[in-house]
């Protein structure tokens, strides 16, 4: 049984997400512990809200240098909505640093005529990475469901394995980068789709436990 720890630092509803990961089989914990992050096979670190308050959390439970040693022991990490944000050097929204474990920044949507901001409901993913895992089983424009007004922006554009389009602005959707995958939409709202792209995290995992 995958053991996959829910990275716990007061930012957003965590239970949506282990209900999500259970129906994949999975065993979800939710934990704010060091060790904890080192013990299970795979991380998710999920997130709701702002960018400063998130890593100033993050920091003061000693968490930043853990998530980062376990990244880069290869361990398979998802990220979901601020927990994508999180990793890059800066945001828009706010003065902290971020955990720097990917180059780039996060910005702001252009203000635009009949441009809704936040970007708040479904909309269709175009796959930039197509083979990547977390897209196995999906149709090649799978609707996701959203909830944010700033977007990632890597320096690396490689990384991206998906985008989005709202108004006439085209951005980051999700990143995968070898053992480091990030979505900026909510898997675990995203009904069926959001489920598969569960399933699929949790089918690689399984898939290194056994290697």
């Amino acid at each position: 049984m995958a053991v996959i720890a829910v990275v716990d630092y007061d930012m957003g509803n965590l239970h949506s997400v282990c209900k999500a990961l259970e129906k994949t089989g999975a065993t979800p914990k939710i934990t704010d512990s060091p060790q904890d992050l080192e013990e299970a096979d795979a991380i998710v670190l999920p997130g709701v809200g702002a960018f400063d308050p998130a890593v100033q959390h993050l920091r003061s439970r000693g968490l930043e240098e853990p998530l980062k040693a376990v990244i880069a022991s290869g361990k398979p990490f998802l990220g979901i909505c601020l927990g994508l944000q999180i990793l890059f050097e800066s945001s828009e929204e706010g003065v902290e640093p971020g955990l720097g474990i990917i180059k780039g920044k996060v910005k702001r949507f252009r203000v635009e005529p009949d441009l809704t901001i936040p970007h708040m409901g479904w909309n269709q993913l175009e796959l930039t990475q197509p083979k990547c895992l977390l897209w196995e089983y999906l149709s090649r424009e799978p609707w996701v469901y959203f909830v944010h007004s700033y977007y990632v922006d890597p320096t690396e554009p490689e990384i991206r394995a998906a985008v989005v389009t709202h108004g006439n602005q085209t951005v980051t959707a999700a990143i995968s980068h070898n053992n480091l995958m990030a979505v900026q939409f909510h898997p675990e709202k995203s009904s069926n789709v959001g489920l598969q792209i569960l399933s699929n995290f949790v089918s690689q995992v399984r898939e290194k436990m056994a290697a």
